[in-house]
């Protein structure tokens, strides 16, 4: 068995927040005054909190700048093979402190703050959160922004920058009410505009059959301005860019169709133009076939092929840049994050064939070569269909070219055993990859080449260093630094599952995040958490399929239990859930009012004391994710087997030394492999029991009948016991359990009571459960997504990870060439 670092090893290791050098604070305290006067205009006597937080985000962002140019002069003298990530959402939450990791600022910042008399913790939460995403799907693409500038990849991300993120969630008498995220009313610290860029965006009009081709005429053009922010790797020097844009109107926009001297109205209608950038759809796992969000989805793609054609074109080598296309899939992959950018294949095959001149087959050819995609949901409702009448109006030129798609594609599937069959497979014929295949089950027997399944990842930066400073440093103590960068390392771990001094060390990492997180529940909800209690979180978007009334089931159980024998062994809980329902989610909302109203009753009745408390947590967002993971105890991931494609929060808490109490549903499956199922808390039916149970038909009554405690729960739900003044208040929740629900939760009821019992059980015995949770840190590298993202490069878009130092800008230009030379040799 290793042993762990002595205390002269530790000594001689640099924190993984950076050194602590005089020179660095003097010049990082002399920054922060200068950008305080000069960049804010304000002096001591005047400046708020927020002033503080600008001056340092600029301060940071200064050393952002040299490496953000120097990464891209390399990219042009190395001229590797470029990745686009497309995506409609990008949820970001907070760069301040993530960028001081990423550059090994974090040490010399604070204590520069400290010197200057502030308190850095308050400065960070002036920080509004990039609320750019709606749940899973959006942290996933920031995560691996993260990581493909961690590994040295050529990376872009292209996006919208929405006005206004995922809306503000207040809770209100109980119920969600939204309130709209203005998140850059104060400014953007991070981006920086970029004009000279804007491009057009074309819409409506019709297509011109003429010799050269078919032209799409007539059109109402859109301006498509850029905002780059800057994506620093760890530790490397690479700072790659995520590119927003922003929708602008023309100045001739509508002011041609007022020869009546409307001015004021036709300037008044540049609205229009400018909505499409306003705002982010709400809806997580939900399609809503709103002509908006069609033009939102061929706004991001058309800007962006422009883009990533100027940038293919323009080359170091030869005077003219690139005038052949056939180099093109050599240079440029593209990743389409879900359907949501699916335009963007249409939209290249129009650019190629009435654009650029090429003959159908081979823009189709390069087409295929380019595009790549991952499936992120397995649920009906979530999967886009539009309207042909729509596509027909908005974009005429590309419904033609999805016809003659589709044509090729049935020629294709002539072996399909349905028309439909055929078109609800037929994002598949446009690229090379996707990843959730049982969906695809006929169209991956005809082309398997196609199908490729990755298991998603987080970033250990964010998910380790930053929101978990405590078990990060302690990590390094025992195995070293290094799984920073490899998480694989953390299976080191497994030698120590017994080393006692490394039970307690985990054990009050532990403890001090439950405290820390403790006292803000408390200066938040004004309610009195008992910090011994066992942390059970639920945090994730509302959804039926999720099972949070599932978890309200047990809540109540317990509180029963606790009633009817109040002097009886009970192990104290703090049950917290959190997470917004789309707000056209009627389901959703009856959720979040059953679990406030469940609250109430619990928190206010003096004979469960401290023993069971229920947090709803208002407004889950990244920055909150950041607080409460660390301090869980148990990860509750519950959803009906066969629901969740992968699902990433599961594995922020397993990395965070959280226990799981799960089904084996998405990633939880693949967890259990790495950890071993008895080091978790599985439960319930598997997919195959699932899918029987859907062919004999699911019976709710059955097991109400059969089992009291959840007889007794139900009949208490209906009566009214939680909503006395209107006792129907929950009627459709029960209706829609007893009569329509669609994941079974009476079905894995007794089987989750039974397990929760066990996991209160281990809780007496905190060495065991401390083994435990060591053991599940020590199998969680599987999930950084630095994994995800290697297996990307090489697997579909041909390029190599590389550890290769860009240099930083202190060193002459030669530097550049020289290590782009390195890169063109490995």
């Amino acid at each position: 068995m290793a042993t762990p670092l002595t205390d002269q090893e530790k000594r001689k290791q640099i924190s993984i927040r950076g050194i602590v050098g005089v020179e660095n604070v003097a010049e990082l305290k002399k920054s922060f005054n200068r950008h305080l006067h000069f960049t804010l205009v304000k002096d001591r006597n005047i400046a708020t909190p927020r002033d503080y937080y600008f001056a340092l985000a600029h301060t940071v962002r200064d050393h952002l700048v040299g490496r953000w140019i120097r990464t891209q002069q390399f990219y042009y003298e190395a001229d590797p093979k470029r990745v686009y990530y497309l995506s409609l959402e990008f949820y970001m939450g907070r760069t301040l402190q993530n960028t001081m990791i990423n550059l090994g600022l974090q040490n010399a910042c604070d204590e520069a703050i400290y010197q200057l008399g502030l308190d850095m913790e308050e400065l960070e939460e002036m920080e509004e959160d990039a609320g750019l995403g709606n749940g899973g799907l959006g942290r996933l693409a920031a995560c691996f922004l993260d990581s493909m500038a961690t590994l040295g990849l050529a990376a872009y991300g292209y996006g919208i920058r929405y006005e206004y993120g995922i809306f503000n969630q207040k809770i209100r008498d109980g119920w969600q009410v939204e309130e709209a995220d203005d998140w850059l009313r104060h400014g953007n610290p991070w981006e920086k505009a970029r004009p000279e860029y804007m491009l057009p965006v074309h819409f409506y009009g019709r297509v011109e059959e003429t010799r050269d081709g078919s032209k799409w005429v007539d059109t109402q053009v859109v301006l498509a301005m850029p905002y780059d922010t800057p994506i620093p790797g760890y530790m490397n020097n690479t700072v790659n860019t995520m590119r927003l844009w922003s929708a602008r109107a023309p100045n001739d926009f509508n002011l041609r169709d007022f020869n009546v001297g409307d001015y004021i109205q036709a300037v008044l209608d540049r609205n229009l133009a400018e909505n499409i950038s306003r705002v982010l759809y709400p809806n997580d796992n939900f399609f809503e076939g709103k002509e908006l969000r069609l033009k939102q989805e061929y706004f991001v793609v058309a800007a962006t092929l422009q883009d990533i054609i100027r940038r293919f074109k323009t080359t170091k080598k030869g005077s003219h840049g690139r005038t052949s296309f056939e180099s093109f899939p050599e240079k440029v992959a593209i990743q389409l994050n879900d359907t949501h950018p699916a335009m963007a294949i249409p939209e290249l095959m129009r650019i190629f064939v009435d654009i650029e001149k090429l003959d159908w087959d081979t823009a189709w050819e390069l087409t295929r070569r380019t595009f790549a995609y991952t499936n992120h949901t397995v649920l009906p409702e979530a999967l886009e269909r539009w309207p042909v009448a729509l596509l027909e109006k908005l974009l005429p030129r590309h419904l033609q070219i999805i016809y003659r798609i589709n044509q090729v594609h049935l020629d294709v599937c002539t072996g399909a055993q349905t028309l439909a069959e055929t078109e609800r497979l037929c994002v598949c014929v446009f690229s090379h990859f996707s990843s959730v295949f049982h969906r695809f089950r006929n169209f991956s027997e005809l082309e398997p080449e196609k199908f490729q399944n990755k298991t998603n990842g987080i970033t250990p930066r964010r998910w380790l260093l930053l929101c978990n400073p405590g078990l990060a440093e302690l990590i390094a103590e025992v195995i070293g630094e290094d799984y920073v960068k490899d998480l694989s390392q953390l299976k080191k771990l497994n030698d120590f599952v017994d080393n006692a001094a490394l039970i307690r060390d985990i054990s009050k990492v532990k403890q001090d995040n439950k405290m820390k997180f403790a006292q803000y529940l408390e200066k938040e909800y004004r309610v009195k958490i008992n910090p011994s209690s066992m942390f059970d979180v639920h945090v994730k978007r509302i959804h039926e399929y999720k099972r949070q009334l599932l978890n309200c089931l047990h809540i109540v159980t317990m509180y029963n239990r606790i009633r009817m024998n109040p002097t009886a062994p009970f192990v104290p809980r703090t049950v917290i859930i959190g997470g917004k329902a789309a707000p056209g989610y009627h389901m959703a909302k009856m959720i979040i009012r059953l679990i406030t109203s469940v609250a109430d009753v619990v928190n206010n009745d003096p004979v469960v004391g401290n023993k069971l408390k229920v947090i709803f947590l208002e407004n889950y967002r990244v920055s909150l994710a950041e607080k409460v993971i660390p301090a869980t105890d148990l990860s509750e991931q519950i959803s009906t087997a066969g629901t969740e494609a992968s699902g990433t929060g599961n594995m922020k808490f397993m990395l965070n030394g959280a226990l799981t109490i799960g089904t084996m549903d998405g990633a939880n499956v693949e967890m259990a492999e790495e950890a071993g199922e008895e080091n978790m808390f599985i439960f319930g039916m598997r997919v195959e029991e699932v899918a029987e149970m859907d062919k004999k038909g699911y019976d709710a009554m059955s097991y109400y009948k059969r089992i009291p405690e959840l007889k007794y729960v139900m009949d208490q739900i209906t009566s009214g016991f939680f909503s006395p003044t209107n006792p129907d208040l929950f009627k459709d929740l029960t209706d829609m359990l007893f009569k329509h629900d669609r994941f079974k939760v009476f079905a894995d009821f007794e089987d989750y009571m039974k397990c929760q019992d066990k996991a209160s059980h281990l809780y007496q015995n905190p060495k065991e459960w401390t083994k435990m949770v060591i053991k599940n840190i020590a199998a969680t590298g599987k999930f950084s997504s630095d994994r995800t993202i290697t297996e990307y490069a090489t697997e579909v878009w041909g390029v190599k990870p590389t550890d290769l130092k860009i240099p930083p800008p202190n060193e002459p230009r030669e530097a550049i060439e020289e290590t782009a030379r390195a890169l063109k040799k490995m």
